[in-house]
């Protein structure tokens, strides 16, 4: 799933992507390790994976969005 990147907090290495309707998703810093990035800025386009559905959804893993 892609997304946008909207808030990151370097040393918690946890912030928050919205999805394309909008959305906030927050993750934390074991997604955002999971998918080897150093850092991230607010408004790249990040490849998404999530678990679960509706309020109980998370992300699992962040990284860049590659063509």
């Amino acid at each position: 799933m892609q997304a946008t990147a909207y808030t990151y907090d370097p040393d918690s290495r946890s912030g928050q992507v919205l999805l394309d309707d909008g959305t906030p998703v927050p993750f934390d810093a074991a997604a955002f390790d999971a998918g080897g990035l150093r850092l991230l800025r607010p408004g790249q386009r990040v490849r998404i994976e999530t678990e679960g559905a509706g309020t109980d959804r998370r992300i699992t893993l962040v990284t860049l969005q590659t063509l």
